[in-house]
This record gives structure tokens, sequence and C-alpha cells, in this order.
């Protein structure tokens, strides 16, 4: 990892004095940082079926908000000020954007959501507003201002599309320029101006709610959940009020339920699958592929994970897409390789990888 994006701190003196807790302000985090793609090149991808997209506009004091795929005419119809465009998971169509979430390794890639880029021309942005999640906003043409605020007061405005706070107060300002970084974590009150035509890109951390995983938790144990028997009440006492719930059978009832036990094996499982899944407008190029010409590229060229792809592991068991095997041995250092460096250099593989990487290879999730 390069110090300089930490402001020449260590991973483990970020995390333990920052992360989660209070800002981190880096100038010059990367030094002549400059757009991967122009403004124009942004709102192509935002005309693009399978890119996540949307335009915030604020006019007469009060915020708008649209979704893409955008026809290419509605960039000609926008005004000169009070407006934004986002776009999430850039770093699945850019390859050099995926190479960027690289410098941010030393937090786990399990807690990576995306990286969003944002252009908005002088004033824009998305207002005063609070997020769930961890984000390191690099700056990178123009200038953007960024007020923070510790406030308490998270009230949102009445009647927005957007999660705009109703009152904000900054205790905090700071101007960025090209390559500079700045680190907030969650829920902390913050608002984000272009000072001119501005780009920003956001790599943002994403924290599940404890509800969404309960809730995804215990649809994915249902498959795994195997309790035998069936209810049976041969000691059934007579009852006065036939439309009460008995004591008798919430009793029975309950000892069954108390047979749904789980592992930590299991929340494994949970976490690599879910963590993996892709997001439902992600859609992989398939391709025809023989076994011999697939084993002729990756002796010449390795291979590397699909931009679109997202892999994780934990010992023999390996997550990609949503999906799991389980390999041992030489075969399953590779696939440790490939998920922390999201390639493999060329190199003779093991027969049994060489045709799981094939499979891979044709549904679109290596290249």
């Amino acid at each position: 990892m390069n110090k300089t994006i930490l402001c020449g701190l260590s991973a483990r003196q970020f995390i333990e004095e920052y992360w989660q807790k209070k800002p981190l302000l880096v100038r010059n985090a990367f030094p002549g940082f400059g757009d991967m793609l122009t403004p124009n090149e942004l709102a192509g991808l935002a005309c693009e079926e399978d890119a996540q997209s949307r335009l915030v506009l604020h006019q007469r004091g009060k915020w708008k908000l649209e979704h893409g795929p955008f026809p290419e005419e509605r960039f000609a119809q926008l005004p000169e000020k009070g407006w934004s465009l986002l776009v999430q998971g850039v770093n699945h169509h850019l390859r050099e954007a995926d190479e960027l979430l690289h410098e941010f390794d030393f937090i786990p890639r399990a807690r990576l959501d995306d990286l969003m880029v944002s252009f908005a021309p002088d004033g824009g942005g998305v207002g005063p507003h609070f997020d769930s999640y961890d984000v390191f906003l690099l700056q990178g043409t123009g200038q953007r201002l960024w007020r923070v605020s510790g406030q308490d007061d998270m009230t949102l405005a009445p009647d927005t599309p957007l999660r705009i706070l109703k009152h904000f107060r900054t205790d905090e300002e700071w101007l960025l320029n090209p390559g500079d970084m700045l680190y907030l974590p969650p829920r902390l009150a913050h608002w984000g101006i272009a000072v001119g035509d501005c780009m920003t890109w956001s790599i943002g951390f994403r924290a599940p709610l404890a509800q969404e995983l309960v809730a995804q938790f215990l649809g994915f144990m249902q498959e795994r959940v195997d309790v035998k028997g069936m209810y049976a009440d041969p000691d059934l006492a007579p009852q006065t009020h036939p439309a009460e719930l008995g004591a008798q059978m919430l009793d029975k009832v309950e000892a069954m339920l108390r047979e749904v036990q789980w592992s930590r094996d299991d929340v494994a499982d949970f976490l690599g699958v879910y963590l993996t899944e892709p997001k439902s407008h992600i859609v992989f190029d398939a391709r025809r592929l023989s076994a011999e010409k697939f084993c002729a590229q990756f002796a010449k060229q390795g291979i590397r994970l699909a931009l679109k792809s997202q892999m994780l592991y934990r010992g023999e068991r390996v997550f990609i897409n949503g999906e799991e095997v389980r390999m041992q041995g030489e075969s399953q250092r590779f696939l440790v390789e490939l998920a922390n460096r999201r390639m493999l250099p060329p190199s003779d593989l093991p027969e049994n990888l060489a045709a799981l990487l094939h499979e891979w290879a044709r549904a679109g999730w290596v290249e």
C-alpha cells in the first residue's frame, strides 16, 4: 500500500484512528491524478442499459431525481447549472477504475461496494445528506467544496426524492483539488458543492443493515435445514375455547424450532454467496470457447477476472458471483491468488482447475 493515500499513516494507524470514527483529509493523495474518462464518456456510460445512473437536479428550490439509462439528447437539454450526473459501478466498465480499487486493498474486499463517478457543473451536487457506508472521495477534474458536520439532527426534508437533510450545520469545510482525497465515516453529515465543472470518484464500502443480513441468512438457510418428524399431539388435552392457541401447541412448535441450528461454516458460506451475488442489473457476456483454445490463451496471456465479477474465499471455500466451489492443494492456491490479485499469470494449471476456469470463461466470469 502507498502510504501517500493515507497521509503517511500505515493501514493499521488509519483504521485505529479514523476508520468509522472521523474524517481524514489527504492532500495530493494521488499526485497527478487525472480523470480516466471525460464528462462526455461518463454521459455515454449513463446511456448504457447495464450501468446504474442518476441525474439530480436542483431548480427553484426543489430537488428532482431521474434514473437512467438516458437517451443521448437528455444531456443537451440540461441547464448550465444546478444538476449532477452520478454513475455507479464504473469499475465494472473501466479497467483503470478497477485497478484504482487495488489502492484500497488494506480494507477487506468483502466490504467493497463499488466506484461511483459524478460530474457536476458549477454549484452542482446532491445536497446535504449522510450515507450509511464508508467512502473515500477522490477529486478528479476541477474542484469541489466539501462541508461536514458532526450534528446529531438527521431529520430529512419532506417531499423530496432524495435523502436531503432538513437542517445542516457546517463544522468544517475543505476545497479539494485534483488528486486530493477525503475519507468520511458512515452517518457523518456532508455536502459537496462543485466549484466550476468537476468530477469526483467515490470509493464506497458497504455496511448491510442487520435486518437485511438476518432476512437474507434465513432465506439462505431454508435449503440447509433438515428437521425430522412432524407435528403430533397424542397427548392432546381437551380445550374449553376452541379458537385459542393453546400452550401445549406453542410448547411443541417452539421445541421443533429449536432444532434449527447453524454453524460458523454456514455463516461463512452465506456471506461468500451473499457478498459476491451480482446486482440485478449486471449481465455477463457468455461466449463460445473451446477448452483447447482457452488453455492455449491462458498459456500465453494468463487470465483475469471480468470487471463485473466478485470473488472471495475462506479456506477451501471459494465464492464467485454468488456460487461456491471447494478446492484443495495447488488448485486452491491458484484460486486464492486469482481472488486476491484478480488475475493469474501464464502457467501450467492442474487439470481440474483448467476445466473449472474454462467453464468460468464461457460464462464470461474470467477473460
